[in-house]
């Protein structure tokens, strides 16, 4: 392999342009995120004892969202619930390193990756920055032939897989914005167990992905690297205005099947959805094929029709005055009490309930 030297550099840092407005596209507002990735991203400041209660209630989740564990939080909860963490803790990366990644650093690395001539430059500034920010995790970029790996070496044991991920996602969205494109990520090693919740995490990043590996690696096409970086201040500018949401959802596993079902399924309402045989023959695959790959992402055509029902419903009660019985019927069910149920078990809080937390977090905001 041919390693591709990292140097380290100074910087100053200064404060960051993450913002709480989003300019977001109507596909990826209804996304979701689930409830376990949300503990995770809250478990550093529990244990330092902090209010992660009022701080998940500052970002519009109340406490029986997240007391459940069947819950899915809306995307733009997830990105402000980041902001809240990060402002609480002065820490971007959410204390899961024994050295803080201060507020503004990300703005920092963006427009330090922003002057790179080309992407195997910036991800080498990136990783430099990353270095000397962070003391646990020490990011390297290897070439072999026409694969390009990012290795995360452990400075001791290894981390939670939702440790790695957030690394991964502070590079892997430079990568993908200064390229234009979405740049996938063909496998994915880990040294840490496989959580209990994967499907999020293929979604975002790959399907293959391996864990109690001998090291944690990230395989994707070398010739990427060769992209040259055409970007001017006020891109540069967009994108930071989009952080943190970009970095959850903006750049997610295109080639998913679940992802792909679940954009086909969008386009229709709840009544007019086919069945499987029938998406199978849509997709040119036998029935037994999808339910394979849709099982490798931890998922089953049954439980991505009901994710999106429930991620309409709360989009629904979110943000608009529909009825229960509007949206009940709008989702196909027979009747509101059978929709009732459903939204409960899907994410531990009844339909109404839900919605008044949601009015009251507004309303909260607004004052």
């Amino acid at each position: 392999m041919r390693l591709l030297s990292i140097q380290p550099i100074y910087s100053p840092i200064f404060h960051s342009c993450m913002s709480k407005s989003t300019d977001l596209d109507l596909n990826s507002a209804k996304d979701t995120i689930s409830n376990a990735l949300i503990r995770e991203a809250l478990s550093v400041a529990a244990s330092r004892g902090l209010d992660i209660v009022n701080i998940a209630n500052q970002a519009g989740i109340s406490v029986e969202l997240l007391s459940s564990t069947k819950a899915r939080v809306p995307v733009t909860q997830c990105a402000q619930l980041w902001i809240e963490l990060a402002e609480q803790m002065n820490d971007e990366f959410l204390g899961m390193d024994r050295h803080p990644m201060r507020r503004g650093s990300y703005s920092l690395l963006a427009k330090l990756a922003f002057s790179a001539e080309t992407l195997e430059q910036a991800i080498q500034e990136i990783l430099k920055f990353l270095s000397l920010v962070l003391d646990d995790i020490q990011g390297e970029l290897v070439q072999q032939d026409s694969k390009a790996y990012l290795v995360l070496h452990d400075r001791e044991h290894p981390k939670r897989m939702f440790t790695y991920s957030t690394y991964l996602m502070l590079v892997h969205s430079l990568m993908c914005w200064l390229s234009d494109q979405r740049i996938p990520f063909q496998k994915m090693t880990f040294k840490c167990h496989q959580p209990a919740e994967i499907q999020d995490y293929r979604v975002r990043f790959c399907e293959d992905i391996q864990f109690n590996a001998d090291q944690n690696l990230i395989e994707f096409d070398a010739n990427y690297l060769k992209h040259k970086i055409k970007k001017d201040k006020q891109a540069l500018n967009d994108f930071l205005r989009q952080t943190p949401y970009n970095l959850i959802v903006r750049f997610k596993n295109e080639n998913s099947l679940s992802l792909q079902i679940r954009r086909q399924l969008l386009l229709q309402p709840p009544s007019e959805w086919d069945e499987l045989k029938e998406i199978a023959q849509q997709l040119n695959m036998s029935t037994a094929t999808i339910q394979r790959r849709l099982k490798q992402e931890g998922v089953s055509y049954q439980q991505l029709k009901n994710d999106i029902r429930c991620d309409i419903a709360i989009e629904r009660l979110s943000k608009s005055n529909d009825s229960i019985q509007n949206i009940s019927d709008d989702l196909h069910f027979h009747d509101p009490s059978a929709f009732h149920r459903a939204f409960k078990k899907w994410t531990g809080v009844s339909p109404g309930a839900y919605r008044a937390n949601t009015l009251k977090h507004s309303l909260n905001t607004s004052l």
